[in-house]
């Protein structure tokens, strides 16, 4: 089966999604009374951020048992029941699995703490007597020290130290976590920084100078990203996910920005599917984005992979506000820089029939389909991000698209639970519920769902082929077989429709009886032939 070539799959960041304890925090409970939502939103799969046992100093990336979940989102038959349920309501389940690092508080790296330098326990992560030049991706020097003078790597925070991909008990380690899980019906694996494993040998100093807020945007070559011997871990866990059949996925983080080695993570043995960032970094501009989806289209077609659509995840700044500001290309969290929520809602809009549109599969960022902009003004004290902490504010973090949802009500919670969000919501968010936006027939949500609907009855969408069609500067326009069209106007002004029935448009169209309809500013519609 290849479900996941044209799947419409929905990330639940799980602390953030629905409260079903009464704490404050998102949980198994909550996201199960909330299936029907996600049934009738019409995705087809849920990503669930990593809901293991962790310290939760970053999230829940950082891990300290594989194979239990933490008590603040439930107990493992909570796990093995939504998988269940899920499935009984037509979704598939795709967990996050953290293979980079683990907690510090993993068994492993306390019995490495309590053993001498040299010994088998420290082989299993990076320990070494005097530190190199790397920084690490939240902020800050990528080394600690240890009592006994060591010091280790963690590419991310302190709290989370890299393991030693080279190691064998580290591999034989995370088959048997990816058969734990699999035994349970999960459908597939989200990979968190899926091109970080291995590093080189010797780990060798970087060249240049670092300073400042770090980015994911490295230059080919370095020795702590993208190396070769990556690719033989994803070719031995393809030979796991082969174990029990061929409907079981892969879905690969990983920041490269060549797209020529980026597909080589989608090689037939490796990994099925990996985010597109490109994409999802790309300017509200009609070349960039057109430059971006050729390359895309092209890279993939190489290796026979399906290309993926992401506008926003946990981990960047909503793309309502992203779309709002005069430089609307992805900025690592930038927060200082003005926006036109306005502007932003109606190119989002646009941009979501892009992605839906286009060939191959497409995520929703909870949230997205509710249209909701990033928060800026969290109180200091309650931002959970290391990143916020490692850069000493100079990086506000991710918790600003991670508050939690808004469902109903007219104050906070909104419905998100009974006691309260481990993060505050804003008043005005009392208009953008989805509760209000259900009975609202022009509402992004409603967009969403008619959007989806479509998606999944046109034999023309999904995965498949695109062609360009001519059209004027700054209108992306093409077409797909049978019979579908997709136009995007980010022109100054309204431009005219091609032949066709309209199917759903981002904004209303212009016109009048017996005058040809046309496409206003940052709107994009879905017409068919005939």
């Amino acid at each position: 089966m290849t479900w996941w070539r044209d799947a419409a799959i929905y990330q639940v960041y799980l602390r953030s999604f629905a409260d079903g304890d009464g704490d404050g925090i998102g949980d198994i409970a909550g996201l199960e009374s909330r299936l029907v939502y996600l049934r009738e939103l019409g995705v087809d799969a849920l990503w669930i951020s990593p809901w293991y046992v962790s310290p939760m100093a970053d999230g829940g990336y950082d891990v300290a048992d594989y194979r239990a979940i933490d008590p603040a989102f439930g107990t493992l038959q909570d796990a093995e029941r939504l998988i269940g349920a899920a499935h009984q309501f037509g979704l598939r389940i795709i967990v996050d699995l953290v293979p980079n690092h683990t907690s510090d508080q993993h068994p492993w790296f306390q019995e490495a703490l309590r053993s001498e330098p040299g010994s088998p326990a420290r082989e299993r992560f990076h320990f070494r007597d005097e530190p190199n030049n790397w920084q690490s991706r939240f902020g800050g020097p990528a080394w600690s020290q240890v009592e006994d003078g060591q010091w280790y790597l963690h590419l991310f925070d302190a709290s989370q130290p890299d393991l030693n991909w080279d190691h064998p008990e580290v591999r034989e380690e995370f088959r048997s976590i990816l058969r734990f899980w699999l035994d349970r019906g999960v459908d597939g694996f989200r990979i968190d920084v899926a091109a970080r494993l291995v590093k080189q040998a010797g780990l060798p100093d970087k060249r240049g100078r670092f300073e400042g807020v770090p980015t994911f945007d490295d230059e080919p070559g370095e020795p702590d990203k993208d190396r070769p011997e990556v690719h033989e871990i994803y070719r031995d866990w393809r030979l796991v996910l082969g174990e029990y059949g061929n409907d079981r996925v892969f879905v690969g983080e990983i920041w490269v920005v060549d797209p020529e080695r980026f597909a080589m993570y989608l090689r037939p043995d490796e990994l099925h599917t990996a985010f597109n960032f490109a994409f999802l970094k790309c300017a509200w501009e009609s070349e960039a984005l057109r430059s971006v989806i050729d390359q895309t289209l092209a890279a993939h077609a190489k290796v026979d992979a399906p290309p993926t659509w992401v506008l926003s995840n946990h981990d960047v700044t909503r793309h309502v506000t992203r779309y709002g500001r005069k430089d609307s290309a992805f900025m690592k969290r930038v927060h200082d820089v003005p926006a036109d929520l306005a502007q932003g809602t109606r190119r989002a809009r646009a941009a979501a029939l892009l992605s839906m549109a286009l060939p191959g599969s497409v995520y929703v960022y909870q949230g997205d389909e509710l249209g909701l902009p990033e928060v800026f003004d969290l109180p200091d004290a309650l931002r959970e991000d290391p990143v916020f902490r490692r850069t000493d504010g100079r990086d506000l973090g991710r918790d600003g698209c991670r508050v939690p949802l808004p469902w109903g009500g007219d104050a906070p919670p909104y419905e998100f639970g009974k006691g309260g969000a481990w993060l505050p919501q804003p008043p005005d968010w009392r208009d953008l519920t989805a509760a209000k936006q259900l009975g609202d027939a022009d509402s992004m949500l409603s967009l969403y769902r008619l959007a989806l609907r479509i998606r999944r009855s046109e034999q023309a969408l999904g995965d498949g082929d695109m062609r360009w069609l001519v059209s004027e500067p700054d209108v992306l326009a093409f077409e797909r077989d049978p019979g579908f069209t997709c136009m995007v106007n980010l022109t100054d002004h309204p431009v005219a429709l091609p032949e066709g029935t309209p199917l759903v448009a981002s904004a209303d169209l212009i016109g009048a009886v017996g005058v040809p309809a046309e496409l206003p500013p940052d709107a994009a519609v879905w017409l068919r032939a005939g």
